[in-house]
């Protein structure tokens, strides 16, 4: 089957207004001013004509979290992130008790194998710790803080193998460098976060490998004085190493529109990954309050000024926000082109995981496309071609 999307404003390297977008059997055929014959016509009338977005962070969404215990919670969060425009995400457990752990492992890679072609696309899942600076912990739970244990991660890289794709750490615990090589050999990406971590010692993770830095700013080092000396942290590190990837909760929350615009002046579109970060609070309207991770943990956290709050407010407990959120932050607030702020909720986090085909409007790739208006509200969302009612 064809598909033709008319009088859209197509983001490509750039917007493109005079052509069409053609789709066919769930890819992409061509953006082309040429006529070719289609089975159905999409009127976007003028909406912009993006690619799907890519979440590499997200705790849930829609009431519910990854860690909540069954099947159905991982796709209730999916379809709510659908709702905003997600089309691929990397759903994110994080650091709890060893049975919870695990058993959202087991549940995202059930419905990973189911391959629902109404849900978005889940490359793989994100492990947020347990091996962390106990110190930079913020939300973690600090019982299960500890550093990596082979025996361990070597057991659920084996039993989930193909499921696990991504996993934070901290680089300065002990055995962090010899993880970090274990995860490589693997194929699961490694990425630096909640670390007090100086220069030196993250340089030999990236040595090994490393070039992902997670929710940047966040949990994170900056610079620090020992004996007098000015000594760089992990902040400092991704701003110096130019191949590094540095992941943004750009919810205008976590980072504000002015240190936004710092961090793309530095880093450039081409290593910032927008992610959200999000928590089972994502995508509803009026919450006060919500638990934070696994819900039989009945852990709290409060919802204010837009963003969730561990209940002593002395830090966030991630963040409530959708992806169109943080494309809207990042071109309305952070000043950002929209071309710019779209490749860095697109294009850019797949190649930081080595996602193929997806990210990007090119003939071939599958067709995970989003229209929406100028303040970037999701008018309509295709997943591989298929139309997902908003």
């Amino acid at each position: 089957m064809t598909i033709k999307i008319i009088n859209g404003r197509i983001i490509t390297d750039k917007v493109e207004t005079d052509k069409a977008l053609y789709i066919r059997d769930g890819k992409i055929l061509d953006v082309t001013a040429d006529d070719i014959a289609a089975d159905k016509v999409i009127d976007a009338e003028n909406a912009y004509v993006s690619p799907g977005f890519v979440d590499l962070h997200t705790h849930g969404a829609g009431g519910t979290d990854f860690m909540d215990g069954t099947p159905e919670d991982v796709r209730i969060a999916l379809r709510a992130h659908a709702l905003h425009g997600t089309t691929s995400i990397m759903p994110t457990a994080t650091t709890a008790n060893p049975e919870s752990f695990r058993k959202s492992i087991e549940d995202i890679g059930l419905v990973m194998k189911e391959n629902d072609p109404n849900l978005p696309s889940i490359l793989g899942a994100h492990l947020e710790g347990p091996y962390f600076a106990l110190s930079q912990a913020g939300a973690q739970a600090p019982e299960f803080i500890t550093d990596p244990i082979k025996e361990d991660y070597e057991a659920l890289l084996q039993e989930y193998k193909g499921i696990i794709k991504r996993w934070s750490f901290a680089p300065e615990r002990d055995g962090a460098v010899a993880f970090c090589e274990t995860l490589i050999k693997n194929d699961v990406v490694p990425s630096i976060g909640h670390t007090d971590a100086t220069y030196a010692e993250i340089l030999p993770v990236y040595e090994a490998g490393c070039r992902l830095m997670t929710h940047f700013y966040s949990g994170m080092s900056s610079l620090t004085r020992k004996g007098g000396f000015r000594v760089l942290g992990a902040v400092e590190t991704g701003y110096l190493l130019d191949d590094m990837y540095v992941e943004t909760i750009a919810d205008g929350k976590h980072l504000p529109p002015e240190l936004l615009r710092l961090i793309y002046k530095v880093k450039g579109s081409d290593h910032i990954c927008m992610v959200t970060d999000s928590m089972r609070g994502a995508g509803i309207e009026g919450l006060k309050e919500m638990i934070l991770g696994p819900i039989a943990d009945n852990r709290i956290a409060i919802i204010e000024d837009g963003v969730a709050k561990m209940p002593d407010r002395t830090c966030f407990a991630g963040s409530i926000a959708t992806t169109d959120r943080l494309v809207r932050v990042m071109h309305k607030e952070a000043g950002v082109n929209i071309v710019e702020s779209v490749k860095m909720m697109t294009e850019i986090p797949a190649r930081s995981v080595g996602a193929k085909n997806i990210g990007s409007i090119r003939p071939g790739y599958d067709a995970d496309i989003v229209l929406f208006n100028d303040n970037i509200e999701i008018q309509k969302v295709l997943l591989k071609g298929k139309e997902r009612e908003i």
